[in-house]
């Protein structure tokens, strides 16, 4: 469906916030800024900020919804064939490959690592990010797999398939703090990858396969 007016100025207006938001938390760190400077820097009442916003942190992780669905988005994508496992490793390499900002290879990603490092608070909501991402893609393997009432798989797989994610993303991270350049670390992470999948058992890597239609 075609977005509506009234929802396109919501979006923007939800865009321009977390924008002026970040730019403040680049410059002087997360605990320094307050809901009161963010309103006045983006020429908004405090409650319009708490209207889009619910918390700072939402401000700063302001896509976290998407990186709750991300890993069940690649295990629904999955082609015939393939297994839950596949496609999450497929849908990385890509992104290392073609050096996306998704995972973290983008100019910039040093200064918004840090913030974070510089924040308890934000450290606790990214946690919870992820438990939330393992939580739904446990549901989503459970669902795919047509695993029976009590059957832990489904639990165990989406353990594994998260950790996978999250060391990637740990060690992007890391490598750009350092200093080193985006493309770099690209060439580093497809090895990390091999690295990864040689690890994973052959239950976890042939887990909810798709069958050909």
């Amino acid at each position: 469906m075609a977005e509506g007016l009234r929802e396109r100025k919501k979006r923007q207006t939800r865009q321009y916030l977390s924008d002026v938001a970040t730019g403040l938390f680049l410059e002087r760190g997360f605990d320094a800024v307050t809901i009161a400077e963010i309103a006045q820097a983006a020429d908004v009442s405090v409650n319009t900020v708490y209207n889009y916003f619910p918390a700072k942190e939402d401000l700063f992780l302001d896509r976290g919804a998407g990186v709750v669905e991300r890993l069940s988005r690649y295990v629904r994508g999955r082609d015939a064939g393939e297994s839950a496992a596949d496609a999450v490793l497929r849908e990385l390499r890509i992104q290392a490959e073609n050096v996306s900002p998704t995972v973290g290879l983008m100019e910039g990603y040093a200064r918004f690592m840090r913030v974070i490092e510089g924040a308890d608070g934000l450290k606790a909501r990214l946690w919870l990010i992820q438990q939330e991402a393992q939580q739904h893609l446990e549901a989503t393997l459970l669902e795919v797999s047509g695993a029976a009432p009590g059957d832990r798989t489904p639990v165990l797989v989406a353990g594994q398939l998260s950790w996978v994610h999250s060391t990637l993303m740990a060690y992007v991270g890391g490598e750009m703090v350092a200093g080193r350049k985006a493309a770099e670390v690209s060439r580093d992470a497809l090895v990390l990858l091999d690295d990864i999948e040689d690890l994973l058992g052959e239950k976890v890597l042939n887990y909810a396969r798709r069958t050909a239609e």
